[in-house]
This record gives C-alpha cells, sequence and structure tokens, in this order.
C-alpha cells in the first residue's frame, strides 16, 4: 500500500463498544482499534453498557460515549495510525438513541482546545440531560398509545413514518420527557440521535441527522424524508423543529470539514470530510450489499434486512415490519424484519442430545416442502406475528398434534417455517419491481450451517453468499465516507458464494407459501380469541 494512499475512517458507536477502523478505497481494513465500555471504562458502571433503571428505563451515559472516542483515538495512535491520510470520515450509531445538548452545547462544541480531550470540556456542560435513553428502553409505553391514537392509529402510523409506535423509538422517547419532565425539556436546545451526536463532535457544530437513521423515530415522513409537523407536535409542541435542527439528509454526502480540534489535537488534515452518520441496521446494509441484496441475520434473534432496489412506489407498510430509507439512495429502501425466536428456537428442536450434523441428517431425510407438514415453534413471545407463543403443527391446514408427526419431520419443520415467514411478509410487501433481487447474504451463527444455507436459496429463489468481512457496521461509516469524498466503484464488502438457487425447488416452495400463511393466521386466531 502506497504511504500517501487515502484512508476512509469508520466508527460504530453501538451498545456495548465503539468500534474505529480506517480502510483502503479497496475495501481492505488498514487498522482498528476498540473499546469496550463495561471493561474498558469500568467508571461508568454499565452493564451491556447502559444502566438499567425502574420501570423499564434504560440509558447510557453521554460522558462514556464521548470517553470511548478519545481512548479509541489513543488506541489507534498507538498503532501508528496515519490520520493525516484520513479524507473522510462517518460512523454509524446504535439506532433510536437521543443526546439532548444544553444551551451552551454547540458553543462549547466550537470551542475546543487541543490541549484538553472532549471530555474535559462538554461533560457535564454541554448536556441537558446526562444519560441518553437507548434502544432497550420500553419505559415509554404510554407515549407509545398517546402517539398512535393521535396519529390515526397503528397502521396510519407505519403508513406515515414506516413503522408503528415502539417503545424504543425516539418519537415516543421525546414526548415522555415533554410531558413528564418539562423543566428538563425546555433547557435542552438541540436533540441529536446517537448518530448525529457523534458526528458532531467531528463537525464541531451539530450535525443534522441522516434519514436512515432517521426512520427510526416515528417522526420523519418516509416518502417525503420530511419532518412531519404533526407528529413534531404531538411529541414535542411547537418547539420540537428548532430542536430537531434542519431537515432528515441522505448520507454520503458532505458536511463539512474536521473541526480544527482534530486537527490540532489528532494531526487530522484540514481537508478531511465529515459525512452524517446513520443508525447500526442500515450502516450494516450498506457494508455488505447494494440496492437489491437481502441481509438474513441468524442470531439469538432474527432480522432480515432487504435493501430494495430503487423504484417510484415505496414498499408497503405493515405494523410488523419496518420500512427505512437507504442512506445512499433516495428511491430505495430498506424493509426490515425482526423476529424474537431464532437460534434458540432452533437449538430446542434439535434438543441436547443431538449434534448439529445429527440435524442436518434429519433435515436431509424428508423432502422440500416436508409433505405438507409446517411447524410453528415459538419458546419466546413473537414479534412477528405479534404475541404468539408454543407449538403449532399442521397437515395441510389441519392441524394436527406433535404426537401424530414422525419426530424427525421437525428439523425441517422449523428451518422452513422461519425462513417462509419472510418470504410470506417479503411478497406482501414488495411491490412488483422491473429488477430482480440479486443476492442473498448471510450473516450470524447460523450462517455457516450448510443446510440453513440450501434452504434460505432455494426458499427465496436467491444465491446465497457469507460475508467474509467481521467489522460490520463499522465498514459501513466508511463506505459513507467514501462516498462523501467522491469516491466511485466502491467495493462493498467482501463476499463469498456458498449456495446456488435450484429453480424447481424454489416453485415447491412458491405454491406452498399460502398455505403456510392460512396455517399461521390459524395460530394468530388462538390468541385473538384469548384477548
Amino acid at each position: 500500500m502506497a504511504s500517501s494512499e487515502p484512508l476512509y475512517l469508520g466508527l460504530d458507536l453501538s451498545s456495548q463498544q465503539l468500534k474505529a477502523v480506517l480502510v483502503t478505497k479497496a475495501g481492505a481494513v488498514a487498522h482498528a482499534a476498540a473499546v469496550h465500555f463495561d471493561s474498558d471504562l469500568p467508571q461508568h458502571k454499565t452493564s451491556g453498557g447502559a444502566h438499567h433503571g425502574p420501570n423499564g428505563r434504560v440509558t447510557a451515559p453521554v460522558a462514556m460515549w464521548i470517553d470511548a472516542l478519545d481512548a479509541v483515538m489513543a488506541r489507534l495512535e498507538a498503532s501508528n495510525a496515519p490520520f493525516d491520510r484520513i479524507a473522510a470520515v462517518s460512523g454509524s450509531g446504535q439506532q433510536h438513541g437521543s443526546v439532548w445538548w444544553s444551551q451552551q452545547g454547540e458553543t462549547l462544541l466550537a470551542q475546543l482546545d487541543a490541549g484538553k480531550s472532549l471530555a474535559e470540556q462538554l461533560v457535564p456542560h454541554a448536556f441537558s440531560r446526562p444519560d441518553a435513553p437507548i434502544w432497550m428502553d420500553s419505559s415509554t409505553t404510554a407515549a407509545c398509545k398517546t402517539l398512535t391514537e393521535a396519529a390515526g392509529g397503528a397502521q396510519a402510523l407505519a403508513d406515515l413514518t414506516g413503522s408503528r409506535a415502539y417503545e424504543r423509538f425516539t418519537g415516543p422517547q421525546i414526548l415522555k420527557v415533554y410531558k413528564e419532565e418539562p423543566e428538563s425539556y425546555e433547557a435542552t436546545a438541540h436533540i441529536s440521535l446517537v448518530s448525529s451526536f457523534a458526528a458532531s463532535l467531528f463537525l464541531g457544530a451539530f450535525a443534522p441527522i441522516e434519514v436512515g437513521d432517521a426512520s427510526g423515530m416515528n417522526l420523519m415522513d418516509i416518502v417525503t424524508y420530511k419532518w412531519n409537523d404533526k407528529l413534531l407536535d404531538i411529541c414535542g409542541g411547537s418547539s420540537l423543529r428548532s430542536k430537531l435542527g434542519d431537515e432528515p439528509v441522505l448520507g454520503g454526502v458532505s458536511l463539512g470539514t474536521v473541526s480544527k480540534w482534530w486537527v490540532e489535537r489528532w494531526g487530522f488534515s484540514p481537508d478531511c470530510v465529515v459525512a452524517p452518520w446513520t443508525g447500526d441496521n442500515p450502516a450494516s446494509v450498506i457494508a455488505v450489499s447494494a440496492p437489491g441484496d437481502a441481509i438474513l441475520s441468524l442470531g439469538t434473534s432474527t432480522t432480515f434486512l432487504l435493501s430494495t432496489p430503487p423504484a417510484d412506489k415505496p414498499p408497503l407498510r405493515t405494523t410488523t415490519s419496518h420500512l427505512l430509507a437507504h442512506p445512499l439512495e433516495r428511491r430505495a429502501r430498506i424493509v426490515m424484519l425482526c423476529y424474537k425466536n431464532g437460534a434458540l428456537a432452533r437449538e430446542a428442536v434439535r434438543g441436547p442430545s443431538r449434534s448439529w450434523a445429527e440435524f442436518d441428517a434429519s433435515v436431509a431425510k424428508t423432502e422440500p416442502g416436508n409433505g405438507g407438514i409446517f411447524g410453528f415453534y415459538f419458546p419466546e413471545v413473537e414479534i412477528i406475528p405479534p404475541l404468539v407463543h408454543g407449538e403449532f403443527f399442521f397437515r395441510g391446514q389441519e392441524e394436527v398434534k406433535r404426537e401424530d408427526l414422525d419426530e424427525h419431520v421437525h428439523a425441517r419443520a422449523i428451518l422452513e417455517s422461519q425462513l417462509l415467514s419472510v418470504k410470506a411478509r417479503l411478497l406482501a410487501i414488495l411491490p412488483a419491481h422491473e429488477e430482480a433481487l440479486r443476492r442473498l447474504i448471510l450473516v450470524g451463527g447460523g450462517s455457516v450451517n450448510a443446510t440453513i444455507q440450501q434452504l434460505a436459496a432455494d426458499i427465496f429463489g436467491m444465491d446465497v453468499y457469507i460475508a467474509e468481512t467481521k467489522e460490520g457496521a463499522a465498514v459501513g461509516g466508511a463506505v459513507l465516507a467514501m462516498h462523501a469524498a467522491g469516491i466511485s466503484g466502491i467495493v462493498h464488502g467482501s463476499l463469498k458464494l456458498v449456495k446456488k438457487a435450484r429453480s424447481d425447488i424454489t416453485r415447491v416452495y412458491s405454491n406452498i407459501v399460502d398455505t403456510y400463511r392460512l396455517c399461521e393466521q390459524k395460530v394468530v386466531d388462538k390468541f385473538a380469541d384469548k384477548s
């Protein structure tokens, strides 16, 4: 690598750590460093990067995030990272969290002294609230109800913003403070998301909120990418628009250059561009994919992220899915589905006495479509479909008992059930596109299982890849930085093709999706009857 080659700094301020990577134009990670909040910054006394309070309240100390940025820069410097070659910087933040700036906040940002750390100069006086509510917070149920009713119902709110009201979303979080702590609300000059807060530290001024991250607030119109005045008024009255600042902006654009503090303290080039930061989910998408690709995360939970091809008509909004703006393509969107029962449900079906090889052998004993047998496995109360739990089985559309089935059918049944749930919703959400979906990228623990890889390829009718980069959202931040610096032909991660879709088997699954839907609805109806 030539010593003069520009580098691009991407950061990810996640729940438990701050990660930083310096990436080349070719996508290679030249330097990396991380600061783990609990172990590296024990003075903040967090557990999993957060403080857990009463009544579902979960926050993180803003001072900890600032300390982490000072610390991660020191670690990069110790690895001889060439800060003067950084051409642009961007990143991602855990979605939904909010940072509340004081009336002095922007002045303090603009007057940073290179002889002192960020923390020494910003904490505590730059913030009206020392703790940031984060995505794990569930204390805003009443605010969600208020917002939902005022917006005309859950579906109306989802149609407008891309999601129904969720306790973790920023709009309900703001509404709670507005109603319950009016003095604190009035003392706040500006409200940032975690992402725009971090961008502000580099810019030396309040950075605007980026459209992908704004999609997790219940405040932005998902079609126009503008703040919705009615929702702003519900959640924060007439002053909320000024507290949020400018309309949301696309990622991958230049907001200006780093403040002189970064030049004088760390040796950054004065020409280093600052781009808007996005949320961790959109950043994970752009780290390894392009519009038309889908990411299936097979961890403890299951998350499906589809970067839709550009289209004039946005996908359908539902009360069990999320629709996000794409950070880099105005006419593209990101469809997100989140399931609670993922790996733990698969492990429960496998059982403690069977290896994964034995589980895979059970799958191989059965044909695609499982002979018309459908199984639904919800050890935890599920999100999609909502509130269901327990186990349910069908042969065709007729419900049967577990003891009526051969034990070996459950291995295929749970895999097909989890993947068909995503496929059924995808078919309902997406409008007809001229451009076909391209690649399915698997991440998470389940992504290494060859049986799951082939099933996913066949059910979705897409070739399956696995991501070879482990840096995730931080690389997504670097990609945003490259776009802001005007780099074209950006490599979107390193992907390895592992399985190809088999069209004849894809047709088998396409023919049973409607039956799957009918069986799932029968399960949902059981819980509707109980409510």
